[in-house]
C-alpha cells in the first residue's frame, strides 16, 4: 500500500498536485477492526463522532478504505461503513455474501468471490471425473460458508460427499482433527476439498501426515494453495496429489526495489532501537534467497492491496475532474467518490481492473499443481479458469504422484456400460448397481436411473442408449418377387381371358355345353375378378384396397365353386336320379335350380361379407408387434372371424363339390369330372393350408405375396384342372368334339348299366 501511494503522489498525470494520506489499523482481533472503522468515521482529531440524520455533508477522517484482509473483519466493517456510503476495497475478503449490494452497498473487492472459487473446484472435479469426494473447512466465516456454497454445488452437478467437517483452530487439542482425518480414511474417498484458511489447513495435514494417507489428491483454496509453510511440512510430499485454486500471479520488480530501498534505510537508522533486527527480517519478504517457492507467488495479495489504492485514485482522479492537468481544489464526500470508483477501468501491468455490478473483479483464477522434484516442493501453475469466459483451461501435462502417472480415482462406484441403468444401493446417488435395459427402452444421460420406452415408431436393442427409427415395410410395387408375382397375375388374366374366347367361341359345341355352358363364362368370370383383386396386394395398403380385395376374392370364389358344385349335380341328376326320381328332377330343371342355389349360395356369402364389414370392417393397420425394428404396413383381414369365416364358406362349397364329383365317378368318360375337379379342390385346400402355416411362424411383408400366391395357385388350380382339358379337345382333339362320340358314349355307359343291373 505505501508503494503504491508514493508511486500515485510522484506520479504527474494521476491525481496531479494532489497528496494522498493514509492511516494503518492492525485489524488483529474484533475490537480492534471495530476501533479502527469507527476512527475512520470520526472527524479530524475528534475524540468521538457526532451521528445526524443527513449524511450527504458529513465530513470524515478518511474517504474510502482498503481492507480488512479476513471475510470476518470485513462483514464488520462493509455494514458500519455502508450506511455512509464509504468506499471499502478489500484485497482478500473473498466470502460470497459481501456482494450482495443491498446489505453491503458499498463494498468492493480486488480479490475474486468464493462463489467463482466453488465454481473452480467443481470444474476441477468435472474435468477428472471424481464423484466421491470429502470436503472438509476452517471453523470460521470463510470456511463454512465455502463448506456449504461448495456443498450445494457438487450435489447438484451429481457429486457425492462421503464426509464434510470443520477444522478447529485449537492447536493443543488434536483429537478432533485426528477423528476427521480418520473419517476421511474410512470414507474411502481418494479427494479431499479443504475449504480453509492456512492456519486450519496447516493443522490438518500435519495430522494427515502422521496418519500415513498416501496416494490422495487434495484440492485447495487460494488461501493455503501457495502457502510455503504447508509445503514445507515435514513429509508433506507423501500425501500424495495436490491441486489448488490461487489469484492470479504477477510480479512486478519495482515492488521488489521498492523494499530493498526500504530495508536499507532502516539498516541505516539506529540498530540499537529494539526489536529493529526482527522487524527487518519480518518485512524482508519479497528478496529472501531461503524462500521454498517462486517470489511472485508472494506477490499475490500484494497486487491486490497496490490495485485496490489505484482503484480509489482513479475515481477521485474523475471526481475531481483532473483530466485538464489540474484537480478542482473541493470538498469530496465518501459517497460522491463511491460511484467513481464502482466505474474506474484501467490497466496495470497488463491486468485490467474493474468492477462489475456486484463489486466483485474480472479477474478468474490460475490452477497450481505442487511439484516434488527438488528437496522441497514447488507450485506450478498448470491452468486458469477465466470468469469471463467460464472455462477451465489445463494448458500443460499434469504429473501426477501414482506409480503410472495415471489420473486418481475417487468414484463409489464404476460407470455403468453402455446402456444399463443405475439401481442405488445406499443414500448417496454415486453409490449403485448397473442392470441392462430390456429391448424397446434406452437410457438417457439426463436419467441414468430408469430405462425409459421408446417411441411406438422407434426400436432398440437390450443395452442401448438411443432409439432407432424402425423401417415401414410393406409389399411395394418395385419389390422384385412383386415384379414376378404381377407379373405371373397378368399372363394368368390373359390366360383366363383366351380361355373365355375359345369357350365362347365353342358355346355350342358338346364339349362346352357337357363343362357347364353359359356357366362356364361365369365361372371364367368370376375367376378373372379374383386375379383382379390381387393388385390390391401391392403397394402401401390403403382403405379401398382394405375393403375390396378380400371380400370380392371370397365372393368371386363362391361364385366359381358353386357354379362347379351345380354343374356336379346336374349330371349325376341326369344319369342317375332322372329316372328314379323324375319329380325331382323336373322341378330342379323347371324351377330354374341351378340358378336359384348359385343366387342362394352368392348370398350366404355376401351376407358373411356384410356382418363383417359392420361388425369390423378390415382397415390399413400398422403391425409393431410383429418385429421389434420394423412397423410392418398392412390390412387388419388377414386372419380375422371374417376373413376365416368366408374361406371357411368356400371350403364348405368345395366339399359338396367333392361329393357329388364322387358320385359321378363312374359316369361316361366325356362327363367324368371327378378327377379334374378332385385336383382343382386338392391345390385349392393345399394352397390356403399352406398360407395359414405360413401365417403362424411368418407374418412380415412378404406375407401378403404369400397371400397372392394363395390365391393364384388357386385360380390355376380350378383353369388347369377343370378348363384346360376341355380347351385341349376343342383345339387339338376336334373328333372328340362331336355329338356322335358323346352320344356313344352315353349309349355304352347305359349298356353297363343294364349288363350290372
Amino acid at each position: 500500500m505505501r508503494f503504491a501511494m508514493e508511486e500515485i503522489n510522484n506520479s504527474s498525470s494521476l491525481l496531479p498536485h494532489v497528496t494522498l494520506g493514509y492511516e494503518l489499523y492492525d485489524t488483529c482481533s474484533d475490537s480492534a477492526n471495530i476501533y479502527g472503522t469507527l476512527k475512520i468515521l470520526s472527524r479530524c482529531n475528534a475524540p468521538h463522532i457526532r451521528m445526524g440524520n443527513d449524511f450527504t455533508d458529513y465530513e470524515m477522517k478518511a474517504i474510502a478504505l482498503v481492507g480488512p484482509a479476513s471475510s470476518s473483519f470485513a462483514f464488520v466493517t462493509a455494514s458500519i461503513l455502508g450506511k455512509f456510503l464509504v468506499p471499502q476495497i478489500s484485497y482478500s475478503a473473498s466470502n460470497e455474501l459481501l456482494s450482495r449490494k443491498q446489505l453491503y452497498p458499498s463494498f468492493l473487492r480486488t480479490i475474486p468471490s468464493d462463489k467463482l472459487q466453488v465454481e473452480v473446484i467443481l470444474n476441477l472435479l468435472q474435468k477428472f471425473k471424481w464423484t466421491w469426494i470429502a470436503i472438509v473447512g476452517s471453523d470460521d466465516v470463510y470456511g463454512r460458508q465455502g463448506l456449504q456454497d461448495l456443498y450445494s454445488l457438487v450435489t447438484k452437478n451429481g457429486i457425492c460427499v462421503a464426509y464434510q467437517g470443520l477444522i478447529p483452530y485449537s492447536t493443543t487439542d488434536r483429537t478432533s482433527v485426528k477423528k476427521m482425518v480418520a473419517n476421511i480414511e474410512q470414507a474411502r474417498v481418494r479427494l479431499t476439498v479443504v475449504f480453509s484458511t492456512y492456519f486450519n489447513a496447516r493443522i490438518l495435514f500435519e495430522e494427515v501426515v502422521n496418519a500415513n494417507i498416501t496416494d490422495h489428491v487434495w484440492i485447495g483454496c487460494e488461501s493455503w494453495s501457495v502457502d510455503s509453510q504447508i509445503a514445507g511440512l515435514p513429509n508433506i510430499k507423501s500425501i500424495g496429489s495436490i491441486l489448488g485454486v490461487s489469484v492470479g500471479q504477477i510480479y512486478f520488480s519495482r515492488l521488489v526495489d521498492f523494499e530493498i530501498d526500504y530495508v536499507k534505510s532502516i539498516k541505516a537508522t539506529d540498530s540499537s532501537l529494539y526489536g529493529c533486527n526482527q522487524m527487518c527480517q519480518d518485512c524482508h519478504s519479497f528478496t529472501l534467497q531461503n524462500m521454498s517457492v517462486p517470489s511472485q507467488f508472494s506477490m499475490s495479495a500484494s497486487f491486490n492491496v497496490y490495485s485496490a489504492v489505484y482503484a480509489i485514485a482513479y475515481g477521485l482522479h474523475e471526481l475531481l475532474e483532473c483530466k485538464s492537468g489540474r484537480c478542482r481544489n473541493d470538498t469530496v464526500y465518501p459517497w460522491q467518490l463511491l460511484e467513481y470508483v464502482k466505474k474506474v477501468n484501467f490497466t496495470l501491468y497488463n491486468q485490467s481492473i474493474y468492477f462489475d455490478s456486484n463489486g466483485d473483479p474480472a479477474t478468474g483464477y490460475d490452477i497450481v499443481m505442487w511439484s516434488w522434484n527438488d528437496l522441497t516442493p514447488s507450485f506450478k501453475v498448470i491452468g486458469s479458469y477465466s470468469k469471463v469466459a467460464g472455462r477451465l483451461q489445463l494448458n500443460e501435462e499434469l504429473k501426477w504422484h501414482t506409480k503410472d502417472n495415471s489420473v486418481p480415482e475417487s468414484i463409489c462406484s464404476k460407470e455403468c456400460a453402455k446402456g444399463e441403468r443405475r439401481v442405488q444401493t445406499g443414500s448417496h446417488s454415486c453409490c449403485f448397481d448397473c442392470i441392462s435395459c430390456p429391448e424397446m427402452t434406452f437410457v438417457n444421460k439426463s436419467d441414468l436411473y430408469t430405462c425409459q420406452p421408446c417411441g411406438s415408431d422407434q426400436w432398440s436393442p437390450t443395452k442401448s442408449e438411443i432409439c432407432s427409427n424402425r423401417t415401414v415395410e410393406y409389399l411395394s410395387w418395385t419389390d422384385p418377387l412383386s415384379l414376378v408375382l404381377l407379373s405371373i397375375v397378368t399372363l394368368l388374366l390373359l390366360l383366363i381371358a383366351a380361355v373365355a374366347i375359345i369357350f365362347m367361341i365353342n358355346l355350342n359345341t358338346p364339349v362346352v355345353k357337357s363343362a357347364g355352358g353359359k356357366m362356364c363364362l361365369l365361372m371364367l368370370g368370376s375367376l378373372a375378378c379374383s386375379c383382379g383383386t390381387l393388385y390390391c396386394y401391392f403397394g402401401r395398403p390403403g382403405v379401398v384396397t382394405c375393403l375390396v380385395r378380400q371380400p370380392v376374392f371370397s365372393v368371386s370364389f363362391t361364385i366359381c365353386f358353386s357354379c362347379i358344385v351345380v354343374h356336379s349335380f346336374q349330371i349325376v341328376c341326369i344319369f342317375k336320379m332322372a329316372t328314379h326320381m323324375p319329380r325331382v328332377y323336373e322341378m330342379w330343371v323347371k324351377r330354374n335350380g341351378s340358378d336359384i342355389f348359385i343366387v342362394v349360395s352368392c348370398a350366404g356369402q355376401v351376407l358373411i361379407c356384410v356382418i363383417w364389414m359392420v361388425v369390423k370392417s378390415p382397415l390399413p393397420i400398422r403391425d409393431y408387434a410383429t418385429y421389434p425394428d420394423q412397423i410392418i404396413l398392412k390390412c387388419s383381414e388377414t386372419a380375422s372371424v371374417g376373413s376365416v369365416a368366408q374361406i371357411s364358406y368356400v371350403g364348405l362349397l368345395s366339399m359338396l363339390c367333392f361329393v357329388f364329383c364322387y358320385m359321378g365317378k363312374d359316369l361316361p368318360d366325356n362327363y367324368n369330372e371327378a378327377k379334374c375337379i378332385s385336383f382343382s379342390l386338392l391345390v385349392y385346400i393345399l394352397s390356403w393350408i399352406a398360407f395359414f402355416t405360413t401365417y403362424i411362424v411368418y407374418q412380415g411383408k412378404y406375407i401378403a405375396a404369400v397371400n397372392v400366391a394363395a390365391v393364384l395357385m388357386s385360380v390355376m388350380g380350378i383353369l388347369i384342372g377343370y378348363f384346360t382339358p376341355k380347351c385341349y379337345v376343342i383345339l387339338f382333339r376336334p373328333e372328340l368334339n362331336t355329338t356322335e362320340h358323346f352320344q356313344t358314349a352315353i349309349q355304352n355307359y347305359t349298356k353297363k348299366q343294364s349288363a350290372a343291373d
